[in-house]
This record gives C-alpha cells, structure tokens and sequence, in this order.
C-alpha cells in the first residue's frame, strides 16, 4: 500500500465543550490545521496515490464549512438556541462532537466517501489528524 500526506493549515474556527466543567465549555477558537492520509494499492498514471492539485474539493469544503465557523455540538441545546436566536452574528457548523477527536472522526465520514468518489474507488483516506494551534492534536483511523 502506498500513502502520502495533505495538510491543510492555519484554519480558523471556533468550538465549545458544552458539557466540559472547565473553560472549554465557553466558546473560543483556534487556528486549527488539518492532516489527511491518502492510500491506494496502485498509484495513477503519474504515480501519485492522489493528485494534490485536484483536491481543491477538499480545501473548497473546508472553507465553505468550517473557515471562521463555530462548531457546535448536535447536543448543545444552549448553542442550538444561540444559532437560532442569531443567525447572522455567526457562522454556525453542528457536528456531533465538537471536540478534536470528533472533528477528525466527522472530517474522515464527509471526505473519505469524497475521495473514493474523484479516484473512480482507487484511493482512500486512512487517517485524519487534527491539530489545534499547533499544541493539541486528535488523529482519527477507522478500523
């Protein structure tokens, strides 16, 4: 099997941990960047895994979803309300965790079906890292 590496860097979003007792629970962002690992068995004509210059895709969906966002949690009625009460003081994204851990994992079920779709099922994402400002990160494989 063959991998290679895209990141994505320096992407500001906000997130709370609504049921987090410490100062997570507020809202507050980070410059977050974001890490996907490409694998095939068999690489293109080029002998890439994937073509970094066709994932605009990816950086397009990134920009449109998550680029000066806040990430909410499904669960956080409190957030959910602040969205609905103001939709326009915000850019709001509701994810089932807002987490690290649940961004990675979220990332990896919206662009892993992406990926396999543009490569005609010749490559995959086999891991998805996420770091925020560059001092906490959360890495997502699935089985």
């Amino acid at each position: 099997m063959l991998s290679c590496k895209k990141t994505y860097q320096d992407i500001p979003f906000a997130h709370r941990q609504h049921l987090h007792d410490g100062h997570c629970s507020f809202i507050h962002g980070h410059n977050w960047s974001i890490t996907l690992t490409f694998s095939c068995h068999e690489p293109d004509a080029n002998g890439f895994v994937v073509d970094f210059g066709d994932l605009k895709y990816l950086k397009q969906w990134l920009q449109e979803h998550f680029d000066h966002a806040c990430l909410i949690n499904e669960s956080d009625s409190e957030g959910q309300r602040l969205i609905a009460q103001h939709p326009k003081l915000f850019k709001a994204y509701l994810i089932p965790n807002a987490s690290c851990e649940g961004v990675a994992q979220h990332l990896y079920t919206i662009f892993n079906p992406m990926v396999i779709a543009h490569t005609d099922s010749r490559a995959w994402i086999t891991q998805v890292e996420v770091e925020e400002d560059r001092k906490n990160a959360a890495v997502y494989q699935p089985d």
